[in-house]
């Protein structure tokens, strides 16, 4: 039993690290960037959308085996890890929300990475609406398949390319220089002590969170077909 789960206990230590480490572990302050203790989103907010591109890495993937018919249950796996990935994908914008209003003065500024990670999200959204209005089984998978392997190629427009060509307060932007945002030059041994394992921790609860619903939805599939 414990070597089936333990990635499982791994993602347990590696969050219960992060959570307590990040709220205690002695954190930079980047000269001209008063970050102060809001830093400490750094361990969640970031490892969010690292986790998520991931999850919909693994969902991009099981949409390619679902066309090319190598795996029974594809779609399924395409499907929940896509839903999975799109939570992180949330909690990624909800952290940055609290992050943004103390260093930028409100939740939502308009700017064009927030805007770029929510019309991502939109494009999964319409994936789900897309995926649950075709009743046909064969149907359903190439064409959630298809439009799940388009989702995954916009994130890299909507979250990496178009914000560094626009000004932005992330860093990274054109403008963000001297803007109260972290950059990887910024990252001291003590932040990448917490923020790997963090981003391990993250990836791997979704993961298991994943093959929850998966094994749900396997159940329900076979309970159907039975009737």
């Amino acid at each position: 039993m414990m070597k089936q789960s333990w990635w499982k206990w791994l993602a347990f230590i590696f969050l219960m690290y992060t959570c307590i480490a990040g709220f205690l572990v002695k954190v930079p302050e980047p000269p001209g960037v008063p970050l102060k203790e809001s830093i400490r989103n750094f361990f969640f907010h970031v490892p969010m959308w690292f986790s998520m591109m991931i999850l919909l890495g693994v969902s991009f993937w099981y949409s390619i085996l679902a066309l090319n018919k190598k795996h029974p249950y594809a779609d399924f796996y395409a499907h929940v890890y896509a839903q999975t990935g799109v939570l992180f994908g949330c909690a990624g914008i909800a952290t940055g929300a609290i992050w943004a209003n103390y260093q930028w003065g409100s939740p939502w500024s308009g700017d064009p990475k927030q805007n770029g990670a929510a019309i991502a999200i939109l494009i999964y959204l319409a994936y789900f609406v897309l995926r649950g209005a075709i009743t046909d089984i064969d149907k359903r998978g190439k064409v959630a398949a298809v439009y799940n392997i388009f989702a995954f190629f916009m994130l890299f427009p909507t979250l990496w390319i178009l914000p560094r060509l626009t000004t932005s307060l992330h860093p990274g932007g054109q403008g963000s220089e001297g803007n109260p945002a972290l950059n990887g030059a910024d990252m001291t041994p003590t932040l990448r002590m917490v923020f790997y394992p963090a981003v391990i921790g993250w990836t791997l609860l979704g993961t298991w969170i994943s093959t929850l619903f998966i094994r749900v939805k396997i159940l329900q599939e076979k309970k159907l077909s039975n009737v």
